[in-house]
């Protein structure tokens, strides 16, 4: 029996769910397809460059055998696996996805040795991954885990609006989860001076798991976040 293909969605609204099809976002120079793997939801993200084909995986979460149909279906350029940081629900499917695809993989130094596949890369503050014409810079956000990583992909034309992959850094509403009060200051910290005060308004965010957002839409609640401490 023939396999069926991945239902994607041109009609994006980055809000998904397990049971319902993958999205794709088209921007200048690039196509983003979010797909919803695993019990908790988790956001894997497929980065294609227009120009060339070639693409980036980000978190190889779980399901692999979807990410691997994924893969086989809209990425046969695919050239690297990036994991945003150490914690399971991220890298469930990485081990078994990098070694049918032959891939090299990529990680911060701070959170790889937890994971499944030593990374083949180490992503650190300020490296650019390049991807045909595309270029991703990382940034080190350190409090979730000390080596939780935010890609940011800027749009290949004059206006440039970027587009964050925040792993579980930063979410609508709020940083991720923090073990403790110091942990949470360096998150919050982090997100405010690399994220919020660097970039603009109209600049979206794709977290770990659910919907996307602006940053625009939550700069007004920075406040609130650090007076209730999560």
């Amino acid at each position: 029996m023939e396999q069926q293909r991945i239902t994607i969605d041109d009609d994006y609204t980055g809000e998904l769910s397990g049971s319902s099809a993958a999205q794709r976002r088209t921007v200048p120079g690039a196509t983003i397809t979010k797909m919803s793997v695993g019990p908790m939801d988790n956001n894997t993200y497929l980065i294609t460059c227009s120009a060339t084909g070639r693409s980036l995986l980000i978190d190889a979460a779980n399901d692999a055998g979807r990410i691997l149909q994924l893969i086989d279906e809209q990425a046969p350029q695919l050239e690297l696996i990036v994991t945003t940081h150490q914690h399971h629900d991220h890298w469930f499917a990485l081990a078994e996805v990098a070694e049918k695809t032959g891939l090299p993989t990529a990680a911060h130094p701070l959170d790889s040795e937890i994971l499944s596949v030593t990374p083949t890369r180490s992503l650190e503050d300020g490296d650019i991954v390049t991807m045909g014409d595309l270029t991703l810079e990382v940034i080190h956000l350190s409090g979730h885990t000390p080596g939780g990583i935010t890609l940011a992909l800027t749009e290949n034309d004059g206006d440039g609006r970027v587009h964050l992959f925040t792993g579980d850094s930063l979410f609508p509403g709020g940083v991720g989860k923090t073990p403790d009060a110091e942990r949470f200051a360096s998150l919050v910290d982090d997100v405010e001076t690399k994220l919020f005060a660097r970039f603009p308004d109209d600049t979206a965010f794709y977290p770990g798991h659910g919907k996307d957002s602006t940053l625009g839409a939550e700069r007004p609640h920075l406040q609130e976040w650090r007076e209730r401490g999560w």
